[in-house]
């Protein structure tokens, strides 16, 4: 492929300049390198004293015995510039998704620890799914959402472990419900909870379909003051009544998550479908600020990790 001192490099540029950064903002949990150089399609995440590293499919050929030399000597490169024990390095082969594939299982156990983010508490596990219970590129936007909760009602939708919840719940929020349709994120997002101290009779953590869940929400006259809704691109889960593809659903969504909002509300609405195009109906009926270019952290060289706009009424 290519000289692995270029990769390594680029690795001791980055952890010296991310290192001091994370250690100031009180993060333990960030991204070292992004695909920074393209012959190496890695991302190296750094939680705690252990270190995701997910190889990304770029359609490349190569002999089984050359590739696996090749990782070999990626895995080699991240453990000598970290100083981390190749035992705390977990490889996965990140291949390109469909449906709910990333919330799938590995076959692996791994081990669930304890990162620190902004003074608020996560579990996450490099190994047991393909995904690790705290996705990264979204704690500015949990930070802001900490910043703006005191006293308010929040609603978290498509909630995965709760991370915004407990953002929320920490800064003083009044209330919130956390919804998701998966038993296993929604015991995560329990135990994340109980991790920081989080009371569940203020605090509810609901399985339901968010397209039933919005429609009963509705009926029943809900209201919050702030509302985060960040769905999967597709998803094909036997659970749900229909398949969701979130181009063709997201006015749908956020319509009916927008009846639920009080008139001085804000929704967060993203997603990470690289092709994404917001409808402009919904630019027309309501203020959409989009907030992409705050809401990717800056360890993220990927500034298209993901879209995120702030919604409110006219």
């Amino acid at each position: 492929m290519s000289d692995i001192q270029s990769f390594s490099n680029r690795l001791g540029k980055n952890i010296k300049h991310y290192l001091k950064w994370a250690r100031r903002n009180g993060i333990e949990a960030w991204r070292m390198y992004d695909r920074d150089i393209p012959q190496f399609p890695f991302a190296v995440d750094v939680y705690g004293e252990q270190i995701h590293l997910q190889e990304y499919d770029t359609g490349w050929k190569m002999a089984p015995e050359e590739y696996e030399v090749w990782l070999a000597e990626v895995v080699e490169a991240v453990a000598f510039v970290t100083g981390f024990p190749a035992t705390h390095i977990h490889l996965k082969r990140r291949e390109r998704q469909k449906g709910t594939q990333q919330y799938e299982k590995t076959g692996k156990a791994g081990e669930d620890f304890i990162v620190h983010e902004n003074g608020c508490k996560f579990w996450v596990n490099l190994e047991k799914y393909l995904d690790t219970g705290l996705f990264l590129d979204h704690r500015n936007t949990r930070k802001k959402v900490g910043e703006i909760a005191q006293g308010k009602r929040f609603l978290n939708l498509f909630s995965y472990t709760g991370s915004f919840t407990v953002y929320a719940a920490t800064s003083g929020a009044a209330s919130s419900e956390t919804v998701d349709l998966s038993n296993t994120y929604l015991d995560w997002a329990r135990r994340n909870f109980e991790l920081n101290g989080i009371d569940e009779t203020r605090h509810q953590i609901i399985r339901a379909d968010v397209f039933q869940y919005l429609q009963a929400g509705i009926r029943e006259g809900k209201r919050f003051d702030l509302i985060v809704m960040d769905p999967p691109s597709f998803s094909n889960s036997k659970k749900m009544l229909d398949i969701l593809d979130i181009q063709r659903d997201h006015v749908r969504l956020v319509d009916d998550a927008m009846k639920l909002l009080v008139p001085e509300g804000i929704l967060y609405f993203s997603n990470n479908l690289r092709s994404f195009k917001l409808d402009d109906a919904l630019t027309e009926r309501y203020q959409v600020k989009d907030i992409s270019a705050q809401s990717v952290p800056e360890d993220f060289r990927n500034k298209k990790i993901h879209q995120c706009w702030e919604i409110r009424r006219r």
